[in-house]
């Protein structure tokens, strides 16, 4: 893993971890590094977080300096970002964010002029920079020096986009939002309301402060209230930068991206649009997702987590569909990145084509119980390599035998090593995930669990 670029971009606590002078020093190498033949144009997007106008500041002060046009999308959502910078060829695109973090948290993600996450070679060249192993490089001057340029327009065409994608008006369904404070906030409310739907909308008033604070798809108890308490047909929980969703079915019952991965897969395959019958997941997927999916005679493959390698492994394997857990979804044929409210209204698509509730479109699925800690340890390594906890590990695996399954890696955007056990019962895996932490802790390795 890079130094400073995690699997889902630079992401720390804002002027701790994550500096104004590192952002001044990502725009200065970007905007050099792509503007060498000529010119370049880079188009940036951010979330709510306070700290977010400070790093598209810095970030648009180094791209100026060293002869990049900016154009500034303000607060949108990480796949508008993609979108536009696919579309309108920039060279490059930026997102700040940190997805679901706490708001003291901030990220910088790099996209590339595909619409892709940057290359892994362009992510280590800036990285050599920031630690200064590459040569200071030439400021602009005079008639070179970039600018930056007002581009809400360009958000507007993606939301423009979206809407031409929906195959049914709404008219008639009761749908509640969840924006988490973030991305979404606007969009998400402005594309369901524009094509018939009813909404309930909730957590949409940022302030800086509160993006993710008990609410979004990593608090989603809320949104289940509200489609109980209203009987609303569905509901959609986004993320910060609502790349990622999850829903609630008309029962109150949380639909998470496996059972997303169900819903449309099979959807899929029964109009034959599901290429190789192959559906992209990740390690993580539940086992009854993995069963069901046989049942329904669709192939899948695992990658390590992280939407980066879902995607990676949809282009490379000719896949169309693929997504984790988490909610990050992935339709290749519209997107070149996971995008929540295309996967909303992809599952409003199922509900109006199949004339069914999201509950009934389920059901084929027996989720298994699923314990995931995440132990903050002195040194992630040290504690992965020890012997006593391999060993712990193997003893788990041998109780689980068939009837489970233990998964433990280290967290691509954390400090953390997660710990997730899946077993007939929450009993069972709750005293699995013990087992580990238990050794972690007699070794002095444990400084917490979050």
């Amino acid at each position: 893993m890079s130094k400073y670029f995690g699997t889902d971009g630079f992401r720390g606590e804002a002027n701790i971890d994550l500096t104004v002078e590192h952002a001044f020093k990502i725009g200065r190498f970007l905007g050099w590094y792509f503007g060498q033949l000529r010119p370049c144009r880079v188009v940036i997007g951010k979330d709510t977080r306070r700290s977010s106008y400070m790093l598209e500041d810095a970030l648009s002060a180094g791209l100026t300096a060293s002869g990049a046009d900016v154009f500034l999308l303000h607060v949108t959502t990480t796949p508008s970002v993609s979108y536009i910078t696919r579309t309108d060829s920039f060279d490059c695109g930026i997102m700040i964010s940190a997805s679901h973090n706490p708001y003291y948290d901030n990220g910088i993600k790099l996209i590339n002029m595909n619409g892709e996450k940057m290359e892994e070679e362009v992510i280590n060249e800036v990285e050599k920079y920031l630690d200064g192993h590459i040569d200071e490089i030439p400021y602009a001057k005079r008639e070179y020096i970039g600018r930056t340029v007002d581009y809400v327009t360009g958000r507007n065409r993606y939301i423009g986009y979206l809407i031409t994608l929906a195959q049914h008006s709404y008219k008639g369904m009761k749908v509640g939002l969840d924006c988490a404070n973030g991305s979404a906030w606007m969009i998400a409310k402005n594309i369901f309301e524009t094509l018939g739907a009813e909404t309930i909308v909730i957590s949409n008033r940022p302030n800086g402060l509160n993006i993710n604070e008990r609410c979004g798809s990593t608090h989603i108890e809320r949104l289940q209230e509200i489609v109980r308490e209203n009987h609303l047909d569905v509901g959609f929980a986004f993320d910060g930068d609502a790349d990622r969703c999850l829903a609630v079915d008309n029962k109150g019952n949380v639909v998470d991206g496996d059972l997303i991965l169900y819903v449309y897969g099979t959807y899929m395959k029964e109009r034959e649009k599901l290429n190789n019958n192959t559906i992209v997941t990740t390690i993580m997927s539940n086992l009854g997702l993995l069963k069901a999916l046989d049942k329904a005679d669709i192939n899948y493959i695992k990658v390590p987590v992280g939407d980066k390698n879902v995607y990676d492994a949809m282009r490379n394997g000719g896949y169309v569909f693929g997504g984790e857990q988490s909610g990050h979804i992935i339709f290749s044929k519209y997107a070149s990145s996971s995008d929540g409210i295309l996967t909303a209204m992809k599952i409003m698509q199922v509900i109006l084509d199949k004339k069914m509730p999201l509950s009934k479109l389920i059901e084929p699925v027996l989720i298994y119980p699923q314990v995931l800690k995440n132990a903050r340890v002195i040194d992630r390594d040290k504690a992965l390599l020890d012997e006593d906890i391999k060993a712990a590990i193997q003893k788990v695996e041998e109780k689980l035998g068939d009837s489970g399954r233990l998964l433990v890696r280290k967290s691509g955007t954390e400090p953390l090593i997660r710990i997730m056990v899946e077993a007939p019962t929450n009993e069972e895996c709750e005293e699995n995930v013990n087992l580990i932490l238990d050794v972690l802790q007699q070794k002095n390795l444990l400084l917490e669990v979050k």
